[in-house]
């Protein structure tokens, strides 16, 4: 797989980002990619390891090392046939995903994995240049009508091998725009818009039919999609935030990370935002609590808008600069990581806990804090360890807890589990009620898009065989 001794003698190269005083002027991508030359070097760098723990590393099972081979001979157009034979879109696993499957990388154990992520971007990139990618239309119907209720990415990967597989799908979407949180919560210098659009063209040519500002529960009734379809889909997300319950949290300034990264993304699609709804970090002290990757976003949003100052806060304690390889391998490990925008400029936190609010007529201008330190029963405070930061704006980016209840879910009555989520499993991914199926992080809880795109697929054939008896889908 690869040349024999290409991970002997080929250095590990990555794609690199245009200079920080440059990118932070713009809201488009400043991903700088790998030559032609430098990717079939990379390619060549994968082993021919007995056990490729990448499949396993990678939630969509990619094919890693075939296509790895196939870039490393300069086979491209072999190369997006076997990387679209796990993986819908992996144009935007290529640029968000944080690629547990160079975790995996027997490469890994010496830190210089193969660039697989990189590689595989610059695949299906090709694979568009090239007009290889069409629409794959069904060469027969099978007279069955399905729902999927949400259009991020495991609601479009569901709605798209099922049209594929001859079923008339219909797609509905809250918002005025498909992708859910790749559209409205990534923001544009990590993940343009237009990648989502050209696959919405697909999937349109395919057969499937999108409804935009369709508020299923709302909007549109539940019961009646029902009756008038075989099988009905839920891949709403996990779209409730965890909140800040402190002294201080309804003063003008606080603000969930959604909410600010919404507005932007709504901004830089053309739409307007009225001036009485919009939250900008124009010249104000920003305080990120929360230190994953929506912090890391709503991080590079502000500095783009002109931030005076970007703190991120974060409760848990600064993780280890190098994993140990011994324990942790080849799964995921805890380690120190530093996003594309926290080098552009935001100080960071760890083991700080948030105490209260405060501001004047109304709006916040500081926020108080106090140093933690983790033991058995969790995060303790350091008395004498208290200390304020100017604070105009305070993002909340500590997750979400699960889907949104009201409306669809109250409405239909599936069981959900003891987090909250609705309750189905990974075999057949059915809910409690007839017919529904739910996948993604409604089911889930909050996880990659990767995750997403892999339960899209799997309920896709779950539905398959519910409405036809087998399937051919690949699982």
């Amino acid at each position: 797989m690869g040349k024999p001794t290409g991970f002997l003698e080929i250095e590990r190269q990555e794609r690199s980002y245009k200079p920080v005083e440059q990118r932070i002027k713009h809201y488009s991508e400043f991903v700088v990619p790998l030559s032609e030359e430098a990717l079939n070097a990379q390619g060549a760098r994968c082993m021919d390891c007995g056990i490729p723990f990448c499949h396993e590393g990678c939630p969509v099972n990619n094919i890693i090392p075939e296509w790895n081979d196939l870039v490393y001979k300069n086979d491209w157009r072999n190369a997006i046939d076997v990387l679209h034979s796990t993986n819908n879109f992996p144009e935007f696993t290529g640029r968000i995903c944080p690629a547990p499957c160079e975790a995996a990388c027997t490469l890994n154990l010496e830190d210089i994995p193969v660039t697989i992520k990189s590689i595989e971007c610059a695949i299906v990139d090709r694979a568009w240049q090239e007009g290889w990618i069409k629409p794959q239309i069904a060469s027969h119907m099978s007279g069955k009508k399905v729902a999927v209720i949400g259009a991020g990415p495991a609601g479009m990967a569901a709605a798209q091998q099922l049209a594929r597989a001859g079923h008339a799908v219909e797609l509905f979407e809250r918002e005025d725009r498909a992708g859910g949180l790749l559209r409205y919560g990534i923001p544009d210098f990590k993940m343009e818009k237009h990648y989502i659009d050209r696959r919405v063209e697909q999937m349109t040519a395919e057969g499937v039919v999108f409804h935009v500002n369709a508020n299923v529960g709302v909007d549109v009734d539940i019961q009646q999609l029902q009756k008038d379809f075989d099988a009905v889909v839920l891949t709403g997300g996990s779209e409730y935030p965890r909140d800040l319950p402190v002294e201080g949290r309804g003063l003008d300034g606080v603000h969930f990370a959604m909410d600010f990264l919404r507005q932007q993304n709504r901004r830089v699609a053309g739409d307007e935002v009225p001036a009485s709804e919009a939250i900008s970090a124009e010249g104000k002290h920003v305080v990120v609590i929360g230190g994953g990757d929506t912090g890391s976003d709503c991080i590079g949003t502000s500095i783009r808008q002109g931030a005076a100052s970007v703190t991120q806060l974060e409760i848990m304690p600064k993780p280890p600069e190098k994993e140990d390889k011994g324990s942790t391998w080849p799964d995921w490990p805890n380690k120190m990581r530093t996003s594309s925008s926290q080098e552009e400029g935001a100080a960071r936190q760890w083991s700080v806990a948030t105490q209260s609010i405060v501001g004047e007529a109304g709006k916040a201008n500081t926020l108080n804090a106090i140093s933690v330190e983790w033991g058995a029963n969790g995060p303790q405070e350091i008395k004498g360890s208290e200390f304020s930061l100017k604070a105009d704006l305070v993002l909340l980016a500590m997750g979400f807890v699960h889907p949104v209840r009201e409306g669809m879910l109250e409405a239909l009555g599936a069981e959900l589990d003891g987090r909250g989520n609705v309750q189905a499993n990974t075999d057949d991914y059915k809910t409690s009620v007839e017919k529904v199926f739910a996948a993604g992080d409604m089911r889930r809880g909050q996880s990659l898009v990767v995750w997403a795109i892999r339960e899209g697929r799997q309920t896709a054939r779950a539905v398959d065989e519910f409405l036809m008896g087998s399937s051919d889908l690949p699982r």
